[in-house]
């Protein structure tokens, strides 16, 4: 079953890591196989929310989602997506940032170069407003408990996250401009561009958070209302096709799923920034990491089992806060790209380390109360 459900991503991936050493070589394919493991391990929680859902979904519409969704979502947002980025931070077409991608490195590179500020202010807002959202919330199962628990108290002030996240970009912009102005007043307009685009970062997330939250509530608003009709047509002897009642809550299943696995695969693509300007090598790793979200996806719901490992979701959200923090770093410094991907790898590695360990006390407590206990409690 392993094989046939991961057949395709491990065959991807046989032909993406030999693509990238032909391309760049030993360092091309190290950096495809960062990305990769990198897309993999932020897309687990999306895959883990996503097989959530689509278990309630129809044979058909759990089809439609697995190929028409992913083409749209999953293809469409980490191979064409950077594409895009690219292209409207440099002021020039899809195409001609392709092209001049693969003919003319050279000036792509210092294309991105020059546009990197205004990218890495954008996404690391975007990426910290994701992390501020999950560390503020209070919930049931805590991985850093000693950390987890006042911060979820917190997080009951209305728009932390906001504040917190405007003060960071606030003290960003003020720190480009005052290095700006210690050298001479060069690109003094850099503070400008890196305000304006941490802003469009943060009013981007607002809107996506927005609309998912909208399907969301569209959803359940049709589950209660078809569960209303099957109890009255109960009653009343009368039967509704089942087809309509499918039909109606796996539409708006899958509006909502195509917001929610858009939104959960932008924190990748703009991770990959952070990692590589080089978008041949970008589109390899996320494209090897988006066949890996598909098969886990089917995976995990032909097990039929999502809490195994319950702390991997807090060690992806974990890696999203460090890749947000680097980013926004890497405005002004450089760091290496090794170290870039390996912070992800070492925090998702944590948190599956810890599932196992809780996975184990439990099955040492048995059902007990000792059990229950251990469920609500982390590290």
């Amino acid at each position: 079953m392993l094989l046939k459900t991961f057949g395709w991503s491990f065959a991807i991936t046989v032909l993406g890591l030999i693509a990238a050493a032909f391309y760049g070589g030993w360092t091309g394919f190290g950096v495809v196989a960062i990305l990769a493991v990198l897309e993999i391990s932020l897309s687990f929680d999306n895959a883990v929310v996503n097989a959530g859902i689509l278990k309630k979904m129809s044979p058909f519409w759990q089809k439609i989602f697995l190929t028409v969704g992913v083409l749209i979502a999953v293809f469409g947002m980490r191979l064409v997506f950077p594409v895009v980025i690219v292209a409207i931070s440099a002021k020039m077409g899809p195409i001609e940032a392709v092209d001049l991608a693969i003919n003319n490195k050279e000036r792509y590179e210092q294309l991105v170069t020059d546009a990197h500020p205004a990218i890495a202010a954008f996404g690391g807002m975007f990426l910290l407003m994701i992390f501020l959202d999950f560390i503020f919330e209070d919930r049931d199962i805590q991985w850093l408990r000693w950390l987890e628990r006042p911060l979820a108290k917190l997080g009951k002030v209305d728009m932390l996250s906001v504040c917190i996240a405007l003060i960071v970009l606030l003290v960003t912009a003020f720190t480009v401009a005052t290095h700006a102005h210690q050298h001479g007043g060069l690109h003094v307009d850099k503070a400008q561009t890196v305000l304006i685009s941490g802003i469009a970062g943060l009013i981007t997330y607002m809107i996506v958070g927005g609309l998912s939250g909208y399907f969301e509530d569209k959803l359940e608003e049709e589950e209660e209302r078809e569960h209303e009709e099957e109890e009255e047509a109960a009653r009343s002897g009368k039967k509704k096709p089942a087809i309509v009642l499918a039909g109606q809550a796996a539409f708006f299943m899958f509006l909502y799923l195509e917001v929610l696995d858009a939104s959960f695969s932008f924190d990748g693509v703009i991770g990959a920034f952070a990692v590589t300007n080089d978008i041949v090598l970008m589109a390899l790793g996320l494209g090897i990491g988006a066949m890996y979200v598909r098969s886990l996806t089917v995976y995990l719901v032909r097990q039929g089992t999502l809490d195994d490992y319950v702390y991997l979701e807090h060690g992806a959200h974990y890696a999203i806060g460090a890749l947000a923090v680097v980013l926004l770093i890497t405005i002004q410094y450089e760091i290496h790209e090794v170290i870039t991907g390996s912070i992800g790898v070492i925090l998702i590695l944590a948190s599956f380390l810890s599932s196992v360990r809780r996975n184990r006390a439990l099955a040492a407590a048995g059902e007990g109360s000792g059990a229950k206990a251990e469920v609500s409690s982390g590290v």
